[in-house]
C-alpha cells in the first residue's frame, strides 16, 4: 500500500488566498499547504479520502488520474467543496463514482451537490453514487488479498467526523477534539498515526499542539504526523519541537506500507 497525503492545511490554507503566510517562512515550500484530502493505493484499488477545495491541483501535482472510491470524513466545506472535479471519473469509467459518507454528511452531500446524485432537467449525467459507510469493510488488494478498513466515530465540535484505520496500520485523523474513550483500542501501537494538529492555542473542534501530542503519546505509534496545520506553525519550528517519532505533514508526504 502507498498512503500520500495531498493537503495538510486548514480551512483556509497556507498561504490564504490573500497571500498571507502567518508565521510559516514562504521560502519554505513545506509550508504550502492545501486544504485536507489524503490518497491510499492498493495493487488493485485507489481510495480518495475528501474533496478538498483544491482536488484538482492536488490529483494533477501527484499524477492521480485514477479513483474507484471515494470516503468522506465529514460534511465541512474543507472536505467536500471539491466533490464536483470527480465528474472526470465518470467520464472515463462511463459509469457513476462510489462514494461513502455516513449519515450526517450524506445528507449535507445530497442536498448541496444534488446534480451529481440525481437526475435533474440539466442535461447533465449522474457521476456519483452514494453508499452507506459500514464500520469495517474490504477494499482489493490483488491476489485475492483484502484490506481491512475500519470507520471509526469521533467529535469535531458540533459535528462527528470519521477517521478510517487501514489495515490495522495506519489511521487517518484529520480533524477531531475529542475519541471516546472506548474507541483508543483502535489506534494503539500503529505503524503510522495522521492526526489532526490545529495551533497552539485552544480550539473548540480541533487538537492543538499540546492535545495532539497527548494523545500519540496514549497511542504509542511508531510514527505520528502532523496534519491540518494552521499558518500559526512554521514546518521547521514545528519540527525543532517535536521528538524523533513525530513530524509534521506536507503536501505530497508519501507512507509506503
Amino acid at each position: 500500500m502507498k498512503f500520500v497525503i495531498l493537503g495538510c492545511g486548514s480551512s483556509m490554507g497556507v498561504p490564504r488566498i490573500d497571500g498571507y503566510y502567518g508565521d510559516c517562512d514562504p521560502k519554505n515550500k513545506k509550508n504550502n499547504r492545501t486544504r485536507c484530502s489524503a490518497f491510499l493505493k492498493t495493487k488493485d484499488t485507489n481510495i480518495l479520502i475528501d474533496t478538498s477545495p483544491d482536488l484538482r491541483s492536488q490529483l494533477l501535482k501527484n499524477k492521480i488520474d485514477k479513483i474507484d472510491k471515494v470516503f468522506y470524513s465529514h460534511k465541512h466545506a474543507d472536505q467536500t467543496h471539491g466533490i464536483n472535479d470527480l465528474r472526470v471519473f465518470y467520464l472515463k469509467n462511463k459509469k457513476p463514482l462510489a462514494i461513502y459518507a455516513d449519515k450526517m454528511t450524506s445528507k449535507y452531500l445530497l442536498k448541496t451537490f444534488t446534480y451529481c446524485f440525481k437526475k435533474i432537467n440539466n442535461g447533465y449525467p449522474v457521476t456519483l453514487k452514494l453508499n452507506r459507510l459500514k464500520k469495517n469493510f474490504f477494499i482489493e488488494n490483488g491476489n485475492k488479498k483484502k484490506i481491512l478498513v475500519q470507520s471509526i466515530k469521533v467529535k469535531h465540535g458540533d459535528v462527528d467526523c470519521i477517521c478510517y484505520v487501514f489495515d490495522r496500520k495506519i489511521a487517518y485523523i484529520s480533524d477531531v477534539k475529542e475519541i471516546n474513550k472506548k474507541d483508543y483500542k483502535y489506534f494503539m501501537n500503529l505503524e503510522y498515526l495522521i492526526i489532526d494538529c490545529l495551533w497552539l492555542r485552544d480550539h473548540p473542534s480541533h487538537l492543538n499542539f499540546n492535545e495532539s501530542i497527548d494523545l500519540i503519546k496514549k497511542f504509542s505509534p511508531k510514527k505520528a504526523i502532523l496534519t491540518n496545520l494552521h499558518s500559526d506553525l512554521d514546518y521547521n519550528k514545528l519540527k525543532k519541537k517535536l521528538p524523533s517519532n513525530i513530524m509534521p505533514a506536507y503536501d505530497g508526504l508519501t507512507i509506503n506500507l
